[in-house]
């Protein structure tokens, strides 16, 4: 049962979040905008970015980027500057949309009939739990996200949520 493991690391197990790996993975892979948000030269770049077009800025908007278009034209032209909270905004808008535009880029990998790149789900790190208590997690690979994907993420989280925490999560060719 995904998100039962109120209380994991209890007997000594270790990892993160699948989806935190997942996450951090496309953040990876992403690469994006190294300029840190709160030099202009950094928000900017990631203004023009969420407002290249209005598919981009309708998935800012429902990132959390919630501005009037005033407030918006006043940044991008220089005349005003993002406060803090709204630079924290800017950034997760970014990174949230960045992830998008990254993950619709691997399914089209990760797809191809069959023979796109290979999912690696490393399984939590049980070195540290007692061995009576400890079970058995397997390392597991996909090729592909076909129509199957939505099977396998079931039978993913079919035993106690067992890739709910995970060690890495990694894409290979």
């Amino acid at each position: 049962m995904p998100e039962k493991n109120i209380d994991f690391g209890r007997f000594g197990a270790r990892g993160i979040k699948g989806s935190d790996a997942v996450a951090r993975k496309l953040d990876e892979l992403a690469g994006g905008i190294a300029t840190p948000v709160t030099a202009k030269r950094g928000w900017m770049a990631r203004l023009h970015y969420l407002t290249k077009s209005t598919q981009t800025l309708k998935a800012a908007q429902d990132a959390g980027l919630t501005v009037t278009h005033r407030t918006l034209k006043a940044w991008l032209e220089g005349k005003r500057r993002p406060s803090k909270t709204s630079l924290e905004r800017i950034d997760q808008a970014y990174r949230t949309v960045r992830r998008h535009n990254v993950a619709r880029h691997l399914l089209r990998r990760l797809n191809r009939d069959g023979r796109g790149t290979r999912v690696e789900i490393h399984p939590l790190n049980q070195s540290q739990v007692p061995q009576q208590l400890q079970r058995v997690v397997e390392y597991r690979t996909m090729k592909g996200l076909d129509a199957a994907w939505q099977d396998t993420i079931v039978d993913l989280g079919s035993q106690w949520g067992q890739y709910e925490y995970v060690t890495n999560v990694g894409f290979a060719a």
